[in-house]
């Protein structure tokens, strides 16, 4: 064999067989005999060969068609990832690649099934991979199954699913995001015995439920003088969360912090301006509601994730795993971010 990387060529020598067997195997497609394929892929073990699927994608005018699954709320967080993968998708037009999103009844878990249902493999309109946002109900988690059964590759994004259930997880570690909330709020109220009020975007959503156990976590071990009180769930809407907080103050005199899982702040910004004794406040991801609610002191800090990041790393597991290629996984590790007033970056943003 010649030296540097092995060749399709030097896999047909190695096989006994010929460059047009080697393309139908590495192609998968038929009319090669199941021992032959065998012999075919040992050569390709021996040798060490790697595939470049760049090249391969190139010469089968094979493009990659990716799907984002998103609610259609008005939640500051989808508009922001929206914003992600309609950059994100310009500047793959040269990596044939299209990125589209198809957007679902908030909640509504049996729509959600319904539209990965509907997706097929093959033909013009085939998809090759879905990224999803969405709660863990059981008939998503079995449409998710479906899905993959046909060929489709799924990753969750932001909000985990079951490992047996997705391919990849691609967010933040929200256990420790959760954990790391306590911390600065411990820190923030010192020794104080003091009341915190919790807000959770959905009891059915993974991400909210994990920042409240590792925020309950930490808080036990390291801040046994802080009561925790029941969650207040926002389910993307202000009212709840205002009223829920405005009976939680007048039941708790001595609430001294309120730390939101959710995104969605519109109703603890309102709660805030109608109150003079401000406790500390402690957010989530840097949407244009919470990063002027910490410009102006409202908020104390905000636990963030780069959605960009998460958009690119969704490309880049998903056309991975529809090649059955190595990526990364450092590459594609999601960093939790704490932003304060004084580390506040410049809105890139409409405000």
């Amino acid at each position: 064999m010649a030296a540097g990387k092995p060749t399709v060529n030097d896999i047909a020598r190695h096989a006994g067989v010929s460059l047009a067997t080697v393309d139908r195997v590495l192609n998968e497609r038929p009319g090669v005999r199941s021992a032959t394929i065998a012999k075919v892929n040992r050569a390709i073990d021996d040798l060490g060969y790697v595939r470049d699927t760049a090249a391969a994608n190139l010469a089968r005018r094979r493009i990659y068609r990716l799907l984002f699954v998103l609610p259609d709320s008005g939640s500051e967080l989808i508009k922001a990832l929206k914003r992600q993968i309609a950059a994100q998708a310009k500047l793959l037009v040269n990596e044939r690649t299209r990125l589209e999103i198809r957007r679902t009844t908030p909640f509504d878990s049996r729509e959600t099934a319904q539209t990965l249902d509907d997706l097929r493999s093959d033909g013009a309109d085939g998809v090759d991979g879905v990224a999803i946002l969405a709660p863990e109900t059981p008939q998503i988690r079995d449409a998710i199954v479906r899905t993959r059964a046909r060929g489709i590759a799924v990753v969750s994004i932001i909000s985990d699913l079951p490992s047996s259930t997705r391919d990849h997880f691609i967010g933040i570690d929200n256990i420790s995001a959760g954990r790391t909330a306590a911390r600065l709020m411990g820190r923030f109220l010192e020794r104080k015995k003091r009341s915190i009020a919790v807000i959770i975007g959905s009891r059915h959503a993974r991400d909210h439920l994990e920042r409240r156990h590792g925020f309950d976590l930490t808080m036990a071990k390291d801040f046994p003088h802080l009561c925790i009180l029941p969650s207040i769930e926002a389910r993307d809407s202000a009212d709840p969360v205002f009223d829920g907080l405005r009976n939680a103050w007048r039941a708790n005199h001595d609430i001294g912090g309120i730390y939101s899982s959710s995104d969605y702040s519109q109703g603890l910004i309102r709660f805030l301006k109608g109150i003079h004794r401000k406790p500390v406040v402690i957010g989530h991801e840097l949407t244009p509601d919470n990063h002027k609610a910490l410009d102006d002191r409202l908020f104390d800090a905000v636990i963030a994730q780069d959605l960009g990041h998460i958009v690119r790393s969704a490309v880049r597991l998903l056309r991975a795993t529809v090649d059955s290629t190595p990526f990364n996984a450092p590459q594609e590790r999601i960093g939790i971010d704490i932003y304060l007033r004084e580390n506040l970056p410049a809105a890139d943003f409409p405000l």
